[in-house]
């Protein structure tokens, strides 16, 4: 199956976009499945970083440990899910738009599936994400520019 893959604009310097979107601290902020991140280690984000992502589908809580295999500020950033029967794999990129004052986030998002997940993603990850995802980054949006973020 394909990837999950959205984009939106966001009236805000990619920098501050960058910044906001790849701080581990910001996700529970806009990402509803996102229930806690708690980072290992006490290393600043980069490549070789990662967290423990908590997130909760359905009535049930999943963690899931995350590795940081692209940071590119303020352009590009990719994580990789290291453990666990689900294991996401995202990519996102920041462009700027017009004269710079203005972004586009564009977040490509799949799964590898192990043991039980291979019944999971089809049919409960992967249709849940494909719902949460426009919400999550026009919750993204919304913070960005109210100035909230």
């Amino acid at each position: 199956m394909s990837a999950i893959k959205e984009s939106v604009d966001i009236s805000r310097r990619p920098e501050d976009v960058y910044s906001y979107v790849t701080d581990p601290s910001h996700l529970t902020e806009w990402q509803e499945s996102a229930v806690s991140v708690q980072p290992l280690g006490d290393t600043p984000m980069g490549v070789g970083s990662r967290m423990v992502v908590t997130r909760r589908i359905g009535h049930r809580e999943f963690p899931m440990t995350m590795e940081v295999t692209e940071f590119d500020p303020p352009r590009t950033w990719h994580l990789r899910g290291v453990d666990g029967p689900v294991r996401g794999n995202v990519h996102g990129t920041v462009e700027p738009l017009g004269d710079g004052e203005r972004s586009r986030v564009t977040l490509d998002l799949d799964f590898e599936a192990h043991g039980m997940g291979k019944l999971l993603v089809p049919l409960i990850v992967r249709p849940h994400a494909r719902k949460e995802m426009p919400r999550n980054e026009q919750k993204l949006k919304g913070l960005l520019e109210s100035g909230a973020a």
